[in-house]
């Protein structure tokens, strides 16, 4: 989905990036496998806490060390969060640029629209410990998957009619009865 437009379809991973964008972070990198969600967590939050202290430093000193301490907190986040979008759209081959910036920019500007994303594309199909399950109608996995054009190009899927199965002999009663009728337990005869 579109990063700003889409980002309060799920209202709880809306909630979660923006109260607690670290959390949600972390979730995310556990769910890709690309580290665990305290680790993960725990850098963002540091992060976080870096810029916080830097700008109430500035507030109260007035030194502008402080002030440029912040904002290389901020583009260090960016920075951070923007390499492991890339890493999450590499490893599931998710379209989108080429650019690694871009990544890091999506990060910069709107942080929790860029998490929501990420969360919900995760969470929608169905990735657990690093193992994209789809949504149930399609598997794209490695290079392979449908964001390569070349694999589009060559395997375009055919067409086929789903029909549902027939019941098997067991399933029907073998006196010459209706053919959807399930099995009746037939009265067997006595032994003697």
């Amino acid at each position: 989905g579109d990063v700003v437009i889409d980002c309060l379809e799920d209202r709880r991973i809306a909630f979660e990036a923006a109260c607690c964008p670290f959390y949600r972070f972390g979730k995310n990198m556990r769910r890709a496998n690309l580290g665990s969600c305290f680790l993960q967590a725990m850098a963002y939050f540091i992060s976080l806490v870096a810029v916080l202290v830097s700008l109430i430093a500035f507030s109260v000193t007035k030194h502008h060390v402080y002030l440029y301490m912040g904002l290389g907190s901020v583009l260090l986040i960016a920075i951070y969060t923007g390499y492991f979008r890339r890493r999450i759209r590499k490893q599931f081959n998710i379209r989108g640029t080429d650019g690694s910036l871009d990544d890091c920019v999506l990060h910069l500007i709107c942080p929790c629209c860029a998490l929501c994303q990420e969360a919900r594309t995760l969470e929608m199909n169905n990735v657990q410990c690093g193992v994209w399950h789809g949504r149930g109608d399609t598997i794209c996995l490695g290079s392979n998957g449908e964001g390569n054009k070349a694999f589009a190009a060559l395997h375009k899927s055919p067409f086929v009619l789903i029909k549902s199965p027939e019941l098997c002999g067991m399933d029907r009663i073998s006196s010459g009865a209706d053919e959807h009728q399930p099995l009746v337990p037939s009265a067997q005869p006595e032994q003697e």
